[in-house]
């Protein structure tokens, strides 16, 4: 899959640079977004079904109602990140950060967790488990304004 070009301006953005429309148009051509910095982008409600994010930086991301099934989000930043009723099904989440992040409404079936990281002063572990093999939509505790 080819790389997403960092060295030149483009009509997008500038160079190292990445807006919603440009990751919009990497996913339709194929282009991998593996370790893209979309730190703070709104990509709320996109189709990212099959996505290579692996070890994108992800932080402070609205991917609120965002599809990501068959993701590949290995090694992903997603701290602080508003996932709500994202759905995450099938999606490799392996060593992604996850902590703080809004997962309230989010399912997981089927999605590979090893070594994720999650917020677990908000979430229980078998809750997360529960989601993985049923897909029954997470549910945090105290959630508060700061993910509105």
């Amino acid at each position: 899959m080819p790389r997403l070009r960092r060295n030149a301006a483009d009509d997008y953005g500038t160079a190292l640079t990445l807006s919603r429309k440009r990751v919009q148009d990497a996913f339709r051509r194929g282009t991998s977004l593996r370790d893209a910095d979309l730190r703070g982008l709104d990509l709320s409600q996109l189709v990212l079904d099959g996505a290579d994010l692996c070890m994108a930086k992800l932080a402070d991301a609205n991917l609120a109602g965002a599809s990501l099934v068959h993701a590949d989000l290995r090694q992903a930043s997603l701290w602080h990140a508003n996932l709500k009723d994202a759905c995450l099904d099938g999606a490799n989440l392996e060593g992604a950060d996850l902590d703080f992040a809004n997962l309230e409404g989010v399912t997981l079936k089927g999605a590979k967790i090893k070594k994720a990281i999650f917020p677990l002063h908000r979430l229980s572990l078998e809750k997360i488990q529960e989601s993985v093999e049923t897909g029954a939509r997470l549910h945090l505790t105290g959630v508060g304004d700061d993910y509105e």
